[in-house]
C-alpha cells in the first residue's frame, strides 16, 4: 500500500547502510591492528585463550633472560674458582720446590714467602669474585640463588654455592684447608697434602658449575623454542587474514555504496505520490 507518512523502503535502506558501514569499519580496524580481535565480541573464547598465551610468552621472553643470568653469575663464579686453580698449581709446585733436597731451610723461607702471599692472594681471591655486588665464593654473599626459568610458580633452578664442593662452605683457605708453610720438610709435606686436597675441591667446583651452565643453556634452549611454538599458536588464533579481510572490506564498501542508493531512490519514493494529489 503507497503510504507518505512512513517510508519504509527508506528505513530499511538505512538499517542495511548501518550494518555494512558497521562491516566495513570492522574490516578496517582488523586491518589497521593486524588482529582478528579488536574487541571482545570478535571471538570471545579466542580472546582468552590468546590472553593466556601473551602472558605465558612475556613469562618466558623474562625467563630466558633469567636464565642468562644464572649462567652468566655462574660463569663468574666459575672464572674465580679457575684462578684459585692456577693458584694452587704455582704453590703446589712451591711446595715442591721445598721437598727438593737442594735448598736450606734458608732459602725455603724465601719459597715460603711467596708461598704465604699466594695464601692470601686466594682469600683476595674469593672476597672479590662477586656478581651484582654479591660475593660468590667467600661465604659473605648468599648461600643460594634461584632462578625463575618457565611459566608457572616453581619454575625454577635453584644455586647453591656452598654445595658445588663436598665439604667446602667457601673457598677461602680456612675452608680449603690451606695452614701449613713450606719453611721446613715437614711442612712442605703436610702443605703438598693441604694443596692437593684443595685442587681436588676447586676440580669439584668447578666440575658442578660447568654441570650448572650446561643445564642453563639447555634451559635458554628450550625457552626459545617453547616461546616460538607458543607465539605461532597465539598468531593463528588473533592474526588477522589479512587477503580475506581484505576481500571483506572491498564487499562491504560495495554494499555501502549500494544502501547509499537504494536510500536515495527509498527518499524519493514520497514524492512520486504526491504526484497523485495533483
Amino acid at each position: 500500500m503507497p503510504v507518505v507518512a512512513t517510508n519504509t523502503a527508506a528505513n530499511t535502506a538505512t538499517r542495511f547502510l548501518n550494518n555494512n558501514s558497521s562491516m566495513a569499519a570492522g574490516s578496517v580496524g582488523k586491518l589497521a591492528s593486524g588482529s582478528r580481535i579488536v574487541k571482545a565480541s570478535d571471538d570471545a573464547a579466542g580472546l582468552a585463550i590468546a590472553s593466556r598465551l601473551n602472558s605465558d610468552i612475556v613469562a618466558l621472553q623474562q625467563s630466558a633472560v633469567n636464565a642468562s643470568q644464572g649462567s652468566s653469575m655462574v660463569q663468574v663464579a666459575d672464572g674465580g674458582l679457575a684462578r684459585i686453580g692456577d693458584v694452587l698449581q704455582r704453590m703446589k709446585a712451591l711446595a715442591a720446590a721445598s721437598l727438593s733436597g737442594v735448598p736450606t731451610n734458608d732459602e725455603r723461607a724465601f719459597i715460603d714467602a711467596e708461598f704465604q702471599q699466594l695464601t692470601q692472594e686466594i682469600d683476595g681471591m674469593a672476597a672479590t669474585t662477586s656478581f651484582n655486588g654479591a660475593s660468590l665464593l667467600d661465604g659473605t654473599g648468599a648461600t643460594q640463588a634461584s632462578f625463575f626459568v618457565g611459566t608457572n610458580a616453581g619454575d625454577n633452578i635453584d644455586v647453591t654455592w656452598i654445595s658445588l664442593a663436598a665439604g667446602a662452605t667457601d673457598f677461602t683457605t680456612g675452608s680449603l684447608g690451606i695452614a701449613s708453610s713450606v719453611t721446613n720438610v715437614a711442612n712442605a709435606t703436610a702443605a703438598m697434602g693441604e694443596v692437593d686436597a684443595a685442587i681436588d675441591i676447586i676440580s669439584e667446583a668447578r666440575a658442578n658449575a660447568g654441570a650448572l651452565m650446561s643445564r642453563f643453556e639447555f634451559r635458554g634452549q628450550q625457552i626459545a623454542t617453547s616461546t616460538e611454538n607458543i607465539q605461532a599458536a597465539e598468531s593463528a588464533i588473533s592474526d588477522v587474514d589479512l587477503a580475506a579481510e581484505q576481500a571483506k572490506l572491498v564487499s562491504s564498501q560495495v554494499l555501502v555504496q549500494a544502501s547509499v542508493s537504494a536510500l536515495s531512490q527509498a527518499n524519493q519514493i514520497p514524492q512520486s505520490l504526491l504526484r497523485v494529489l495533483q
